[in-house]
């Protein structure tokens, strides 16, 4: 969960995770549904289906026990470097360092290192963090660095004056502790679509995305992106032709939602409106559902606002 979300986020979901899920094993025969939907919020939902598929290779593989030795955890699905060093050193008391966002700043920083923070940088600071890592507490040691990162050598403003090895700081000897790391350039994309809220006998119509691919396997309602020289309602009537074979009508606007993701912007308008016609069946991928069962299908967070 922390590999793209912060710790204040994460608690409440962690939380509920552990609820539901309190070991691999159930977590490995939970259906795939409710995995989704309990990571609802949280985006990437690839990490939830890999942490799933995690779970099934460490009890069907490993009798239940997570590998604890470097070659035996990076087979698991979704598990790389950081991911790896942290269970490792944290879970296991061996000695690999982590390198977060928060430990690449703070080392480019220590050592002085001119460059963008990208993880293909990590290089120039894995020698000297393999080095200087605590043998006694590994564990300890990454999670004092990705805390001093965090809380102390921020992105911006760092705090200087309270850090415990500013004395040892090249960047801050040099005074160009606020120009490391180099800036990078970041454009957000931003994305028209257009949503169908169809109700029928108290149900509403919501359709599965395929399982490959952006938000693969969530539910939403449907509908799609509006193309250059659409009008929204030319747009919906096309989306709802293609994905349930009838096209919309007697669009009204119900609702404007804004939702950010970390590559585009989402202006999301979702229009309350009937189908001209019966949808094509779609067993699986196509269904009507109560408002008390929507909550029950994971969305992605545009949709579930």
């Amino acid at each position: 969960m922390l590999q793209q979300t912060t710790v204040p986020a994460v608690v409440p979901y962690y939380e509920r995770w552990i609820a539901l899920f309190p070991n691999v094993e159930s977590l490995g025969r939970a259906p795939l549904r409710k995995v989704l939907k309990a990571w609802q919020g949280l985006g990437y939902y690839q990490r939830a289906r890999n942490l799933r598929a995690a779970a099934q290779v460490v009890v069907d593989r490993h009798g239940g026990r997570v590998p604890d030795d470097p070659a035996g955890i990076a087979k698991l699905p979704g598990v790389g470097p950081y991911t790896a060093a942290a269970v490792l050193s944290i879970a296991f008391g061996k000695p690999y360092p982590v390198i977060d966002a928060n430990v690449r700043r703070l080392m480019m920083r220590f050592l002085a290192i001119r460059d963008e923070a990208v993880a293909g940088r990590d290089a120039k600071i894995r020698p000297f963090l393999e080095a200087a890592i605590s043998r006694r507490s590994p564990g300890d040691f990454n999670q004092a660095l990705m805390e001093l990162g965090g809380r102390v050598c921020r992105s911006r403003r760092p705090l200087c004056a309270g850090c415990p090895v500013r004395a040892d700081c090249a960047a801050f000897a040099k005074g160009i502790q606020e120009i490391i790391p180099a800036p990078r350039t970041k454009t957000t994309k931003r994305i028209e679509a257009v949503v169908a809220v169809v109700e029928r006998d108290g149900a509403y119509l919501i359709r599965k995305r395929p399982e490959r691919g952006l938000l693969g396997g969530l539910w939403e309602f449907p509908g799609g992106k509006r193309e250059p020289g659409e009008t929204r309602t030319a747009a919906l009537r096309r989306e709802l032709r293609e994905e349930v074979g009838v096209p919309s009508r007697d669009e009204k606007l119900l609702v404007k939602v804004r939702h950010a993701y970390t590559q585009f912007q989402v202006d999301l308008y979702a229009y309350r409106c009937a189908l001209a016609g019966e949808p094509r069946p779609r067993p699986g991928r196509l269904t009507w559902a109560t408002l008390a069962a929507l909550r029950r299908y994971p969305f992605p967070s545009g949709s579930a606002k």
